[in-house]
Formats: C-alpha cells, sequence, structure tokens
C-alpha cells in the first residue's frame, strides 16, 4: 500500500449511518405518489446504490418512468430537511480522517448522493475540513454511477489511479473502482451483505473504519 496518496471514501454505510432518514424519506416519497410500504418490509438495501433506480425497483417501474421521478421529488421533499440529519457517524470516524490527513493522504469524498447534501452532512458532522475536496452526483441524475463518478473525480483532480485507494460498504464502490484499475477497501459494517462482498471481492476487507489505519502502515 506504499503507492497510496489519495483515498476515496463513501459516505453511505462508510463514514455515517443514513439508515432512518433514507428509508423514512424514501418510504414518504413512495408514499405520496400512492405506493406505501408497510413498516415490517426492510429496505435496507435501497442504501448505497442510484436512489431512483431503487425506487423505481420498490414501485415496479421502468427508472426513466414518470413515478420513479415523481417518489424521488417526494423523498428528497423529506430528506432535505429533516432525513438529512437522521444519522450517526460510525466508530473512529473522525480520529481515522483526521490521522489519515496528518498522515498527509488526499481524501476525497466519492458518493452517488447528491453533492449538495453530501456537504451539509460533512459540515453536519464536522468532516468537511479532513477532505481535499467531497464529490457526488447532480440532482439532475449525472455521475449517479459510482464508476462514472470516480472516473469525474480521476480527471478533475488529475489522479493516478495506481496511488489511490477506494474505500466503500457496496459492490457498486468496489465494481466502480476496479473499473479504473483503483484497489479497493470493503467495510464490512456497513449494508453490504457478506454474499455481496463477497462477489465484489475487494482486494481488503475492514471490519471497523480505524482498521484502514493499519492497511496503510
Amino acid at each position: 500500500m506504499n503507492a497510496v496518496k489519495n483515498i476515496l471514501i463513501d459516505l453511505d454505510g462508510t463514514l455515517t449511518d443514513p439508515r432512518v432518514g433514507i428509508t423514512t424519506s424514501a418510504r414518504y416519497g413512495l408514499n405520496k405518489v400512492g405506493f406505501p410500504i408497510a413498516d415490517h418490509e426492510n429496505i435496507d438495501w435501497i442504501i448505497g446504490p442510484p436512489l431512483k433506480a431503487s425506487l423505481a425497483k420498490l414501485i415496479n417501474v421502468d427508472v426513466t418512468h414518470d413515478l420513479a421521478e415523481q417518489a424521488l421529488l417526494g423523498y428528497r421533499e423529506r430528506f432535505a430537511v429533516t432525513g438529512l440529519f437522521e444519522n450517526e457517524l460510525y466508530p473512529d470516524v473522525i480520529e481515522t480522517l483526521k490521522t489519515l490527513k496528518n498522515q498527509g493522504y488526499q481524501l476525497y469524498l466519492a458518493t452517488a448522493k447528491p453533492h449538495v447534501y453530501a456537504v451539509r452532512i460533512l459540515e453536519h458532522f464536522e468532516l468537511l475540513q479532513y477532505f481535499t475536496h467531497p464529490y457526488g452526483s447532480e440532482l439532475t441524475g449525472e455521475r449517479t454511477n459510482k464508476g462514472d463518478l470516480i472516473a469525474y473525480i480521476l480527471e478533475k483532480e488529475q489522479l493516478n489511479p495506481a496511488e489511490c485507494l477506494m474505500v466503500g460498504d457496496r459492490e457498486h464502490d468496489i465494481l466502480g473502482a476496479r473499473r479504473h484499475g483503483i484497489e479497493t477497501v470493503a467495510v464490512e459494517y456497513g449494508y453490504g451483505s457478506e454474499q455481496e462482498l463477497n462477489l465484489a471481492a475487494p482486494k481488503y476487507k475492514i471490519k471497523s473504519f480505524k482498521q484502514l489505519l493499519d492497511l496503510l502502515t
């Protein structure tokens, strides 16, 4: 890992646990378009992947269908006001980010969440100061694909993939990074199941965020 200079880090399920905010806002959005989800139905799987596609799957329509867009708008109506902050930091995140920055690593947030929301969350938890730059998707839908987002980061920052590491909790993080020849670390405490992560085959797995420090020494 001596070559690593730049670390791309996912947000949901990696730095923070956003379950309450995302799932409650999703239920709100789906209810608004006439597709209420039963309280006992677990929809935690929507955390991480592009949200519009997940909402479309729950409604059983194509992602281009107007109902999917309307459900997404309903989701954002609640999430932008309340859901953003129904969120918790995972253990040792601040200390680990601070140590990585002090050790000279350039840290880049790489999330499929819209950039405007991601920045507010980083500010809320006082994490923004540790990142060279936070990157996310656009509200209009651009760069919700993790591979496309990583390509954008590499181009904007002129990064060498051989000097980068991607840290995330879902297959989208691992596969998106591999598309560009970037080494990967999967966190096992997030929302990717053991089977999902095994199939994605990251180079490393860690059980806590602070174990990232051990990998890099």
